[in-house]
């Protein structure tokens, strides 16, 4: 079946997500990859909002992370600082991210392009992403691939990854064992060395060649022997997310 990079995507990274584990989740391709993941493999997968949503079984896709939706059969309803306070005390296993630009390490920018005080672009900033990049026992970050996007230097440090590499995070305080885990792009899986925290290629996308992931990347990425392949879409995953998870195509189009 033919199916596009949104669909893609959100395939991808709903196979990462393990049951009976909890994710913290915002909106857009994250709530569509994690209730794809609920619904298939993972129907224990306990889902925390921001906003206060705790424990959901999400009907259909939620316009923010406000919504009333992110409160249905939730087994909590809570506020944004108990949401917060659960991944502090270190019981959020996943979260999702997203940045303008990203680093070897998995340091992540969300605040400006270009100098802080004068800079060429203003973006959104943190929100709950320095949180959830601290706390949460493994990132998934989610964005476009590209050498403006994974750059050898940050403009500005939002979110740390692993920092300037290994010891780096518990050297600043952060819980130890934590850190990114998967970043997820149009063009590929990538993943981090254990001993160096370097990011490292480990899928392509189908159709998509090692090369390509290398010439649109600013730094030296890892390209192990084996790169593996992405599986593309199951006929069952691409009912499930045009039919019943977002009908009206709010993020997966038309």
């Amino acid at each position: 079946m033919e199916y596009n990079l949104t669909e893609l995507m959100a395939c991808v990274a709903s196979r990462e997500l393990e049951n009976k584990k909890s994710i913290f989740v915002g909106t857009g391709l994250p709530i569509i990859a994690t209730m794809l993941a609920q619904q298939l493999h993972a129907p224990d997968l306990l889902i925390v909002f921001e906003a206060g949503g705790i424990g959901p079984k999400i009907p259909t896709i939620p316009i923010s992370v406000g919504d009333s939706r992110t409160f249905y059969k939730a087994v909590i309803a809570a506020s944004m600082d108990y949401a917060m306070g659960m991944a502090q005390a270190g019981l959020v296993d996943y979260g999702f991210l997203g940045a303008a630009q990203i680093d070897k390490y998995g340091n992540l920018n969300t605040t400006v392009i270009g100098d802080h005080d004068n800079p060429k672009v203003r973006l959104p900033g943190s929100g709950g992403a320095n949180d959830v990049g601290s706390l949460c026992t493994r990132t998934i970050i989610l964005m476009r691939h590209d050498k403006l996007r994974f750059v050898n230097k940050l403009d500005y440090l939002t979110t740390p990854g692993y920092l300037t590499g290994p010891g780096a995070r518990e050297a600043a305080g952060l819980p130890a064992e934590t850190g990114p885990y998967r970043v997820i792009t149009q063009l590929g899986v990538m993943g981090f060395d254990e001993e160096t925290k370097e990011m490292m290629l480990l899928r392509v996308h189908p159709g998509v060649t090692v090369e390509e992931v290398v010439e649109n990347t600013s730094f030296k990425l890892i390209i192990p022997d084996d790169v593996g392949v992405t599986e593309p879409p199951t006929e069952e995953e691409l009912r499930l997310l045009r039919e019943e998870i977002d009908p009206s195509g709010i993020v997966i189009g038309k």
